[in-house]
């Protein structure tokens, strides 16, 4: 069930979302669904989620310029959740550090 959450985002603009109005970031698997979200957030984290919204990012072309020339890639595309929480909730992410 973990296998769905890849990994928490922790930006300062994700912080400040979760401070003010209890919204948290994620990263996910593309193939989960909002409600394999919800669930296993609530498991894991034991608080009670109110919303869920997903988006899919596409990943973006870069160039780097070497000593041997330009080399063009991409970065991976991924899936990010949005994870709104009930009054009185939040996640502490550095609680095991």
């Amino acid at each position: 069930m973990s296998s769905i959450l890849i990994k928490p985002i922790v930006t300062e603009k994700m912080m400040a979302e979760g401070e003010k109005h209890r919204r948290y970031g994620f990263k996910v698997r593309k193939e989960a669904n909002k409600q394999q979200i919800k669930k296993v957030v609530e498991e894991l984290y034991d608080v009670k989620v109110v919303r869920v919204n997903t988006m899919i990012y596409g990943g973006k072309k870069r160039d780097r310029f070497t000593k041997r020339g330009i080399i063009k890639g991409r970065t991976s595309a991924y899936k990010k959740a949005i994870i709104t929480l009930a009054e009185g909730n939040n996640i502490d992410f550095y609680s095991n550090i």
